[in-house]
């Protein structure tokens, strides 16, 4: 997923997901384009991108990596990107499909992996991990390593002290589904939007919104089994939402690898 605009990246004005984790000068000049490292570490098979906003630069910079792309007409939520992608998904006569987000650059090839893995037991896998702290991410109402449901911050942060207790596994935002049971719903997905504020064009305005945490609870009411495997470490699935973060993985790349990086400027 390659679309959003990344609004809290502030004095950056392209699309987030080319900005590089080699800086030169600046944070936002550089080289090795997040997307473009995300790219190379899944695992092999077909790979669209749905795009949006600076859909000609992301075109440009993937144009050699033959990939499929599918434009999101309207920014309404991860669930509406999926539905600008479900042509990809009937043209291909895969089993299985990862859904990953464009600005989430650490996530390892065998992590991918294990979702895929999952899935030879499970309708969908969801990527799960434990940070010391919780702050304001969605967490995995879970059972026996069942997914239950995905409640989102302002939700479980209002249940009682105790009961908040028991949901220490964090959402990563990436999944696993099996290609058929992603198909079978989304068309229920698509009929259960949700009313948020956001805004455009310096306004606030009420538009709807999907979101792929949603598939979960419809899947698991409904019988299908649904669980989740943990990353190694936080930082595999950090996203690169603001200049913080972004320089954060500039240096946590350095470290993980320091040829490329040599060439850093800054």
């Amino acid at each position: 997923m390659a679309a959003g605009k990344g609004s809290r990246m502030i004095g950056f004005e392209g699309n987030k997901t080319l900005l590089p984790l080699v800086p030169e000068y600046s944070p936002f000049k550089g080289t090795h384009p997040i997307l473009l490292h995300i790219l190379d570490n899944l695992p092999p098979g077909p790979k669209a991108l749905v795009v949006h906003h600076g859909k000609n630069d992301v075109l440009e910079a993937t144009k050699t990596m033959n990939l499929s792309y599918w434009e999101q007409p309207t920014l309404n939520g991860t669930g509406g990107a999926l539905f600008a992608a479900k042509p990809f998904f009937l043209d291909h006569g895969l089993d299985n499909c990862l859904v990953t987000m464009g600005d989430v650059p650490f996530v390892r090839t065998r992590t991918y992996g294990n979702l895929v893995e999952g899935l030879k037991s499970h309708h969908c896998i969801v990527l799960g991990f434990q940070p010391k702290d919780k702050r304001q991410y969605g967490v995995l109402d879970s059972m026996d390593g069942r997914v239950i449901r995905i409640l989102e911050w302002k939700y479980w942060s209002a249940l009682p002290a105790e009961e908040q207790g028991r949901f220490n596994i964090c959402n990563a935002g990436i999944y696993a589904f099996r290609k058929d049971a992603l198909l079978s719903y989304l068309p229920i997905l698509q009929g259960k939007p949700h009313r948020v504020h956001k805004a455009r064009h310096g306004k606030m305005k009420e538009v709807e919104e999907f979101f792929i945490t949603d598939l979960v609870e419809l899947m698991n009411q409904d019988g299908l089994s649904v669980s989740y495997t943990q990353t190694e470490d936080d930082d595999e699935v950090m996203g690169v939402d603001d200049l913080d973060a972004l320089k954060k993985a500039q240096r946590i790349f350095a470290k993980l690898y320091p040829r490329e990086a040599k060439g850093s400027k800054q």
